[in-house]
């Protein structure tokens, strides 16, 4: 099944969180802190302006972006984690 964003939405496959400390230390499922690390997977055509064209969107299939704890929606498809958000939800995208 394909997931198709509308308007200026981007489909995201959240990155699973950190398990270890920088010192090395292991934590548990509880300590860990929900991701905010994801990849573009598809994005929607635009947002609809108020003269009828359409504006692109500055992400694209394959970027990796960072997101709010809580931005978005949370949707599963077929064992796949996803988010579904808009484009100004996303807070930077990852150079390099």
């Amino acid at each position: 099944m394909a997931i198709r964003p509308l308007d200026d939405r981007v489909v995201i496959r959240v990155l699973e969180a950190e398990e270890t400390t920088a010192g090395g230390i292991v934590l548990p499922d509880t300590a860990q802190e929900k991701p905010q690390r994801g990849k573009v997977v598809a994005t929607g055509n635009g947002k609809l302006a108020d003269d009828g064209k359409r504006m692109p969107l500055e992400l694209s299939k394959g970027d990796l972006v960072i997101f709010g704890k809580y931005s978005g929606a949370d949707v599963k498809v077929a064992d796949d984690e996803f988010k579904i958000m808009r484009e100004s939800e996303v807070l930077a995208r990852v150079e390099g």
